[in-house]
């Protein structure tokens, strides 16, 4: 039988009655005032009755469970995702990458250069509908003058985000462009070609482990002289007139230039 009493479900089911498929089971609802109400609920069991009861999991019902399931990044469930696009536009009959000046404005990394991006909303198709709608949104152009969206090599920060970079087509000249001035300060364009000649400069950022005060080394080989094996990072910088280009835009930038030059990452 199943039962509610007072919005809290407590289920009973019959040691018989756990089978793959939909199970009815009759219940009742029972409200503040003491009133009763039968109901009838049809469940639908996706555990046989070796996954569910006090008999232990078999071997085939994990598979069953394994069976068909996409991966994804451990742990992606509490990353905050966000969505970058790489926007190509044509000067003068040249290639050349668009890159924003962040507004002043702007709580987080104020006169920054980065790329077009922001945060993926839940009513964003997938990670690529994000990266044009925040650059519609930031540029101030309608979404279907960005086309040939395609996936660049996503990164996961070790400061619990995930970004999903993008490269694609600004079918539109930079005159026309008008920026939100909340979010841009200014716009500017660089030929291809020129950052192709240029090798950023890196530079290593280290990262120290240290863990909370009641951490507890007893429990694990080494006590407090364990190797954490902490690792760096090489921080991209390039510059281009007067501007300095460092950081995530840096790092992905780097990626997309050895992409279309044919070149490994470093």
């Amino acid at each position: 039988m199943m039962a509610f009493r007072d919005g809290k479900r407590i289920i009973h089911l019959s040691n018989d009655g756990i089978e793959t498929g939909i199970q009815f089971f009759a219940g009742f609802f029972v409200t503040k005032d003491g009133s009763y109400h039968l109901v009838a609920v049809a469940v639908h069991i996706i555990m046989n009755r070796q996954l569910y009861g006090g008999e232990g999991m078999d071997g085939e019902g994990i598979i069953q469970l394994l069976k068909g399931r996409i991966p994804k990044v451990l742990g992606s469930e509490d990353f905050r995702e966000y969505a970058i696009l790489v926007p190509l536009m044509e000067v003068n009959g040249e290639t050349h990458i668009l890159f924003e000046v962040r507004s002043y404005k702007m709580r987080r990394q104020p006169g920054e250069i980065c790329f077009p991006g922001g945060r993926i909303d839940k009513g964003d198709k997938d990670a690529s509908s994000a990266a044009i709608r925040e650059t519609s949104e930031e540029l101030g152009i309608n979404q279907d003058l960005i086309t040939d969206i395609h996936p660049l090599d996503y990164l996961v920060s070790p400061f619990g985000t995930i970004i999903y970079p993008f490269a694609g087509r600004l079918n539109v000249e930079q005159k026309d462009l008008q920026p939100n001035g909340d979010e841009v300060e200014e716009v500017f364009t660089s030929p291809i070609k020129v950052l192709q000649e240029k090798e950023p400069e890196l530079y290593d950022i280290k990262f120290s482990v240290q863990p909370e005060a009641n951490f507890p080394y007893k429990q694990i080989p080494g006590g407090e002289n364990y190797d954490w094996q902490a690792r760096s990072v090489k921080e991209h910088f390039y510059y281009y007139e007067d501007k300095v280009i460092w950081g995530l835009t840096a790092r992905v930038l780097h990626h997309f230039i050895n992409i279309v030059s044919n070149k490994k990452s470093k």
